[in-house]
């Protein structure tokens, strides 16, 4: 039977979910017993993540044009969508009672900058499609928590629509991000240039360091 690219992003984000034992933070927010400050910390990592995923997705759909245009188109969708999540993040911050001074004193944390510098590596050295199948397997998780913590904002910490619109846009992708993706991977099954337990070992990282991320604020009282 001819394998599908559909099919292979299926697989590879059932294989790799992850353990729910593996993110103690989402559970307390669920339950409106995480603190303000590790919400306010959340916020401010995000401010680091967001701008250095988009320039990582910049390179990938840049080196990608070329071999592989299907990829460029997915990469290109995810620069679109990281440059509007940081038009969303000050409202998020601004109600987890960021200000200013606080956001150019903050010093990030290492545990929660391991997975954007984790992209940054895949961004120069993964194979596109590879990092494509790799990134919509982490993708679902992200947005499996992105749902749940806009709901907890709403129900336990009375936050405002437009507070919650950061987490509102990742827990709803874009169905057309789902389509490019399987184009992107369909083309290099076809030619034969899709690794598969290459792509695996990329999404299984991806989840480790999501994991970390995770752990990381979860330390914060």
């Amino acid at each position: 039977m001819t394998r599908t690219a559909r099919d292979l992003l299926r697989k590879t984000t059932t294989r790799l979910a992850p353990d729910p034992r593996s993110n103690p933070l989402v559970p307390r927010i669920a339950h409106g017993t995480a603190s303000r400050t590790a919400l306010a910390a959340l916020a401010l990592e995000q401010s680091w993540v967001i701008p250095a995923d988009r320039r990582a997705f910049l390179h990938l759909a840049e080196r990608s044009l070329v071999t592989t245009p299907e990829a460029a188109a997915f990469f290109r969708s995810l620069v679109e969508g990281e440059a509007l999540a940081e038009e969303l993040l000050p409202s998020l911050a601004q109600a987890c009672g960021v200000d200013d001074a606080t956001t150019a004193s903050y010093e990030p944390i290492a545990g929660c900058q391991a997975y954007p510098a984790y992209v940054a590596w895949l961004s120069l050295n993964g194979s596109p499609a590879d990092v494509v199948l790799a990134l919509t397997a982490n993708f679902s998780a992200w947005s499996g928590y992105c749902a749940t913590i806009a709901k907890a904002l709403r129900a336990h910490y009375a936050f405002t629509e437009e507070a919650c619109a950061f987490f509102d846009f990742f827990a709803d992708p874009a169905p057309e991000l789902n389509e490019r993706a399987v184009a992107a991977v369909q083309a290099d099954l076809d030619t034969g240039n899709l690794d598969e337990p290459r792509a695996h070992r990329y999404g299984r990282l991806l989840q480790a360091y999501e994991a970390m991320f995770w752990n990381a604020l979860s330390a914060i009282p």
